[in-house]
């Protein structure tokens, strides 16, 4: 690096001085010289030669004095260090001068061995300047960018980290939530473009909020789904309390922002959200030239699956027991172990519920008549009805969906869920039982 200097003095002699002293640095291309005769001289050469390291300037000069000249330069944004050249004894001017912010000062008559250390040293710190700058700018530019998948917190922290350990690709236990919309194909087909890009903003823009409440990372967001991780990349051993936590949260917003939405005339789908835990390799997919902090495995495809289950099940979240064990004081209802495609054992499900609802009489029934139906008790059915008798006086938005122990459920759903098929038509749906029931 040649370092850019800038001489004020309006001593004429002094230029062929400095040149004839620092002609070797000069010659190495250690130092390079400018040099101006007052302050506003000074000023417009830095104007018009903005890659000036630094100013070594005279006190007493005409026009603008040194001392004004340093306020102006400490004013600036890129604030130039400035050595301050004042007469031995001068003690007033060098204390003023240090105070306004000048670097350091040389007394006259100049000694140049003196004066070289003092410009050494200068150099010196305005590299260690440059470097923290260059470290900020980069840190600022890595926020920016793992603010998109990451709660403001998590990015300032891998941020600041910056050795890129935490981005590499490895196998972690993790938590996964899958969101999607029902009927999102025929609103994006018959909703105005203005429509449907405010709608959709709005919409991600709102789960995303949830998810880094949550201290959630955004793994993607494709269209209307997005992909939520937990435990990844920084550690969360409550990370299944977390996922629950959140799938709940998201819910409960999705549900609030299609009725904000119905009542200017737009029907928005219900958002059907599927969780799962369980190893996934995590990590930067995205090369050298892209970041893509992504995961990639069965718990991915679980998750997805459980997600599209919700269509078949009635319910808009979905979680799986390896969720469901997992998480402190999880509270929810089974509604059955399913054969999801891919899988040769089948997956109990969950839904989780507020407490609210969870403590209600309702939901301690269904327990009981659950357990009847998986215990292959001929009690089961009665149980189930008994239980839908009792609500469809206080409401009649509820269905059930039975599976081989009851009705059998339609089979269309079920395959458009990913579910698989055994024995001719029936669908590998075990003892699968869902009542919609309101507490309270």
């Amino acid at each position: 690096m040649t370092a850019t200097i800038l001489v004020v003095d309006d001593e004429l002699d002094l230029e062929a001085l400095f040149l004839q002293k620092f002609r070797r640095q000069i010659r190495d291309g250690l130092v390079s010289f400018m040099f101006a005769h007052d302050g506003l001289e000074a000023l417009q050469s830095i104007a018009n030669n903005p890659h000036v390291d630094l100013v070594v300037s005279d006190i007493n000069m005409p026009r603008m004095d040194g001392l004004s000249l340093l306020a102006k330069l400490q004013e600036a944004e890129d604030k130039k260090s400035t050595i301050i050249v004042s007469a031995y004894g001068d003690m007033s001017n060098i204390r003023s001068a240090m105070n306004r912010g000048a670097f350091d000062f040389i007394t006259k008559p100049i000694d140049f061995a003196d004066l070289e250390t003092t410009i050494q040293k200068t150099i010196r710190h305005i590299e260690v300047l440059r470097e923290a700058k260059r470290r900020q700018a980069e840190a600022e530019r890595a926020h920016a960018s793992l603010s998109r998948y990451f709660s403001p917190e998590l990015a300032k922290r891998l941020a600041a980290a910056g050795n890129g350990d935490d981005m590499e690709v490895k196998w972690r236990d993790v938590s996964i939530i899958f969101t999607d919309i029902t009927g999102f194909t025929s609103l994006v087909e018959a909703a105005a473009p203005e429509v449907l890009a405010e709608l959709l903003n709005e919409y991600v823009g709102g789960l995303t909020d949830v998810v880094f409440a949550h201290d959630g990372t955004v793994a993607k967001v494709i269209g209307d789904a997005i992909q939520v991780l937990f435990n990844a990349p920084g550690d969360q051993p409550d990370y299944a309390t977390r996922a629950v936590a959140c799938a709940l949260e998201l819910d409960l917003w999705a549900e609030a922002f299609c009725r904000r939405w119905k009542a200017k005339g737009v029907n928005f789908g219900a958002t059907r959200i599927g969780v799962h835990a369980g190893p996934a390799l995590v990590g930067n997919f995205g090369g050298s030239r892209f970041f893509d902090y992504t995961a990639y495995g069965d718990t991915i495809n679980t998750a997805a699956r459980l997600e599209a289950a919700n269509k078949a099940l009635g319910t808009r979240v979905c979680v799986s027991a390896a969720v469901a064990n997992a998480a402190k004081n999880f509270r929810g209802r089974p509604v059955g172990d399913l054969m999801l495609r891919g899988r040769s054992e089948p997956l109990r499900a969950y839904e989780p519920l507020s407490e609210a609802s969870f403590e209600a009489p309702a939901t301690s029934q269904y327990g009981e008549a659950f357990a009847k139906l998986e215990a292959g008790d001929g009690n089961a059915m009665p149980a189930f009805a008994a239980l839908v008798g009792s609500v469809r006086a206080r409401d009649r938005n509820f269905w059930t969906t039975l599976g081989p122990a009851g009705r059998r459920a339609s089979p269309s759903p079920l395959r458009d869920a990913g579910f698989e098929r055994t024995r001719g038509e029936r669908p590998r749906l075990r003892r699968a039982t869902r009542c919609d029931l309101l507490s309270g």
